[in-house]
């Protein structure tokens, strides 16, 4: 394996790393508190030269419980990430700078990300209300949902904080990306989610049955789309598109898609791509009719119009 491959890995697994370490909701060395004989439990870290301590709530065995836990993980996440930044500094990598309009887009991006996951969950049929995929995406759990639909919330959102990760957003939106995108999509529902399926599928709704994709085919046709002469948001869309009619993973294809379709386009500071609630229904139906082969120019019109977020430069 050549270094510039090895430091692309690792930057992945870096970027893998500190989106679970995101994910935990209370970070820190738990402490318990006596006040007026009744303990409470709080969360001690240090942020910068600073020491902080956030109130939790009343103790309780589980909920201490819960906070070891979610330090032994957290402790755990931060050796492997020296780790890797060891190796990387071995190999030479040096952290680049991004263009100002990147980080804006990265901002952006974050600013609008807790409505982003609603608009995919609805997408994806997911019985969830704006508030209680706020609460998930927050404390990781609330209560009347299912687990299933919880996990894919926490999904998405994980594989958001990857893909805004400075270090992914530099990197290029190949195929590999995409794999490791629906990895973390179908975390928990299938143990190698992020390898091309190697099994027929049918669509709903929709008699179009894609065959069974060829590695060597699907990298080829990724590489014509970004080495396309078209604009960044065609590019992003055809990407987007491409991914969901051939069906390239055995699930979480759509999440996959569109989320891979924003890596493309917040690395060249166009925006995000999502399909908002009120177009949902919509965009089944032009989604179905290009998958019978209807022109997709009305597809890519209608995301053009109604699902393509921008900004301007200097603001948000």
């Amino acid at each position: 394996m050549s270094a510039f491959d090895e430091i692309r890995i690792l930057l992945s697994e870096r970027a893998d790393l500190n989106a679970r370490l995101a994910l935990i909701p209370y970070e820190g060395t738990p402490e318990i508190k006596d006040v007026n004989g009744q303990k409470y439990l709080y969360i001690r870290k240090r942020v910068g030269s600073r020491v902080t301590s956030t109130y939790v709530g009343a103790y309780s065995d589980e909920l201490y419980q819960l906070l070891l836990r979610n330090s032994r993980e957290a402790r755990e996440l931060r050796r492997q990430i020296r780790k890797l930044d060891k190796r990387l500094a071995e190999l030479g990598y040096q952290e680049g700078e991004l263009p100002s309009r990147v980080i804006q887009n990265l901002d952006f991006a974050r600013a609008n990300m807790k409505t982003n996951i609603y608009d995919q969950a609805v997408l994806e049929g997911v019985a969830t209300s704006f508030p209680q995929t706020e609460e998930i995406i927050e404390n990781g759990k609330v209560n009347g949902m299912t687990a299933s639909d919880v996990q894919k919330i926490l999904n998405l959102k994980h594989s958001w904080e990857f893909i805004l990760d400075r270090d992914v957003i530099q990197a290029k939106s190949d195929y590999y990306i995409l794999c490791h995108i629906a990895r973390l999509v179908n975390e928990g529902f299938f143990a190698d989610g992020g390898r091309i399926r190697g099994v027929p599928v049918t669509i709903g709704g929709s008699s179009y049955i894609p065959p069974l994709p060829i590695e060597s085919v699907v990298k080829e046709h990724i590489e014509d789309i970004l080495l396309a002469d078209t604009d960044d948001i065609d590019k992003a869309i055809r990407l987007c598109l491409y991914t969901m009619k051939t069906q390239v993973f055995i699930d979480g294809n759509k999440r996959a898609a569109i989320i891979y379709a924003n890596h493309y386009l917040i690395a060249h500071g166009q925006g995000v791509l999502v399909i908002p609630e009120a177009h949902v229904s919509e965009f089944k139906k032009l989604l179905a009719a290009y998958y019978e082969g209807e022109d997709p120019k009305l597809i890519t019109d209608f995301l053009k119009t109604n699902c393509w977020k921008t900004f301007i430069a200097g603001s948000q």
